[in-house]
């Protein structure tokens, strides 16, 4: 078929208007995010200039976040998540204060506002700046920003320089604070007792992954031998520590006009100012003669009158949370209540929250436990439940329980329960009482992952660290003595399991992220379980018990878990996606009984919206 010139021209010129179109969409988009991120059109108002409680003496909490990305990512939270923490504490009545407001506070005993914000965040990274500055100025929020100045020496494109921070303290909304002069490693060993020395970050970055707990901060201690003797006289420990002070000074007031007066020493939670009582006594010198204030401990968020001033603590909320995550964790550190977040209304009343706290977002409901405790929810009219259908994607972390009870009575004496329990899937069935496990396995067995053995996993941890410090060798000798150590480790032979070696099964960390597609199907006295499209048990046996009952979801507390940071974290969030339940009987069409997705209307700006934050994420990472 042919189509004439005309005709060729006409689809030619059409096909060009449409381009056009989209380019100017486009470039509008790009307009919108330019002036969405970069331009700062608020200025921020203290507490003493808004209508705040004063009601005693409630004293300040105090909330550090390592960094902010777009999308978020292990370490660095998410804005949506970040606005939605925020928003919470925004809600719940809290105002932020500055450093003069602590100053205030702890030396001439000034009041603070019945609900204190000191909020901080460090690393100073430049994305941290753009994407968290529209939130503060929203929320009329004003921040802390650290810095480390050897980033400015180094000009680390990732970091904020000395302009970039001038820009922020004039716009309001940001104070200067410090980590200290650098992030730096010593007396690091690797899970094996291997000795590994000293690390700057991105070595210390490379050789994580088989590093334990068995480390430390540049200035907590004497730098050792993989004995533990000291390979520093107290005279050059002194030395050494004093230089990072001296060099801070020095780099802050050149670039700055000034040291900024608040500092955290690096790492916390010692019970002084580092691990030796010598080395302590050198910190504490120059924290007095340099900082106003110092964070010395990590893990609370809340500060009273009866602290010292160099010894305050943070919380640290891990991108991983929920609102109602950091608001329960705020509650039982300060020992009052506080409002939790709800959600869509209209999709709470179809259910009864028992215990936790519950939030409905869009097609997700998030259970939220109580510390070292549970959440439970049951769904309202579901009493009469039988044979049914159930699907969910549970994206809770892998250490904690998300659990489903089906035929459940109001006492929970009596149910088919399948839950998924530190990277274990579990069916039980509990009847007059008594509750029996009828099938279990490991999702890592079950996803087929490769088993190493203590042996192998040593080899490839050796194998790391060798190629680490060739490739971050300050010699071109030291780089060859490694790279010879490294193909003699490659050549050694280590056991496997199949040879009986015993196997290495790691801890399981409190940041791994689970994401499960579970599908159940109960009929009868059988229950047949889809696990992310694969059958996991088909038909399985249960007993001859068939009474309908309620559908209950439940989450709770795992453990402590894996941290080399040392995280204790006794709050989990279950995260049940999609959530629908339908009749069982085998017909074509089955009724629906329960469905959190986003119906009609809803659905469409729903998807609208999820493009439309796609679209800008690309923009955000291409411009």
């Amino acid at each position: 078929m042919t189509i004439s010139r005309e005709e060729f021209t006409a689809r030619k010129d059409r096909n060009k208007r449409i381009r056009v179109v989209f380019q100017i969409f486009f470039l509008l988009a790009v307009v919108a995010v330019g002036v969405y991120v970069l331009f700062t059109l608020k200025a921020y108002s203290p507490f003493t200039q808004q209508n705040v409680k004063f009601s005693g003496d409630k004293g300040f909490i105090s909330l550090a976040y390592f960094g902010v990305a777009r999308n978020g990512n292990q370490n660095l939270i998410g804005v949506d998540r970040l606005r939605d923490h925020l928003q919470g504490l925004k809600n719940a009545g809290y105002v932020t204060i500055t450093q003069q407001d602590i100053l205030n506070y702890y030396q001439t005993g000034k009041a603070l506002p019945e609900k204190s914000l000191y909020l901080i965040f460090e690393d100073g990274r430049r994305d941290t700046a753009i994407f968290s500055q529209k939130i503060l100025e929203d929320l009329n929020f004003k921040a802390t920003i650290l810095t480390y100045p050897e980033k400015f020496e180094k000009n680390d494109p990732k970091f904020l320089m000395p302009k970039e921070l001038r820009e922020l303290e004039k716009n309001t909304f940001w104070e200067m604070g410090t980590n200290g002069y650098r992030l730096a490693f010593i007396n690091v060993f690797d899970r094996y007792d291997n000795y590994l020395g000293e690390l700057d970050p991105l070595e210390h970055a490379s050789v994580a992954s088989y590093l334990g707990r068995k480390y430390n901060h540049y200035l907590m201690d004497y730098i050792r031998d993989e004995y533990g003797i000291p390979k520093e006289s107290q005279t050059r420990m002194k030395e050494r520590i004093s230089y990072d002070y001296q060099t801070l000074q020095t780099i802050y007031t050149q670039q700055l006009g000034y040291v900024p007066g608040m500092y955290i020493l690096m790492h916390s939670n010692t019970g002084s100012f580092g691990n030796n009582d010598k080395v302590s006594a050198v910190n504490e010198q120059w924290i007095n003669t340099l900082f106003k204030m110092n964070f010395n401990r990590e893990g609370f968020a809340f500060n009273q009158r009866n602290s010292s001033i160099y010894d305050l603590t943070r919380m640290q909320p891990q991108a991983y949370w929920y609102t109602n995550h950091l608001l329960m964790r705020i509650k039982y550190d300060i020992n009052q209540d506080l409002p939790f977040v709800t959600g869509d209304s209209n999709k709470q009343k179809a259910w009864e929250t028992l215990k936790g706290a519950a939030e409905f977002q869009e097609e997700t409901i998030v259970l939220t436990s109580l510390p070292k405790d549970r959440g439970l929810l049951r769904l309202k009219n579901s009493n009469d439940f039988g044979d049914l259908k159930l699907s969910t994607r549970l994206k809770g972390n892998k250490l904690g329980l998300q659990k489903i009870y089906l035929r459940a009575d109001e006492a929970l004496n009596r149910f088919v329960a399948v839950n998924i329990y530190n990277n274990v899937l579990y069916v039980t069935e509990k009847i007059n009482g008594t509750e029996k496990e009828l099938y279990q396995v490991n999702l890592d067995e079950y996803d087929g992952k490769e088993r190493l053995s203590v042996a192998e996993d040593k080899k490839a941890a050796e194998i790391r660290e060798f190629e680490t410090f060739i490739k971050y060798a300050d010699s071109a000798e030291k780089a060859k003595i490694y790279t010879a150590r490294l193909v003699d480790k490659s050549r050694e032979n280590a056991p496997n399991i199949a040879s009986g070696a015993p196997e290495y099964i790691p801890e399981l960390s409190v940041l791994a992220k689970g994401d499960r597609l579970l599908a159940l199907a109960l009929r009868g006295d059988k229950l047949t379980i889809m696990l992310d499209g694969k059958e996991a048990v088909k038909e399985l046996q249960l007993s001859n018990n068939n009474k309908a009952g309620a559908v209950y979801l439940e989450t709770a507390w795992g453990g402590y878990g894996w941290s080399q940071r040392n995280l204790a974290d006794d709050v989990y969030d279950g995260v049940f996606e999609k959530l629908l339940i339908t009749e069982n009987t085998g017909s074509d069409k089955e009724k629906v009984l329960y469905d959190s997705s986003m119906q009609g209307f809803e659905a469409v700006v729903f998807k609208l919206k999820q493009y439309w934050s796609a679209l800008i994420n690309w923009f955000v990472v291409n411009l």
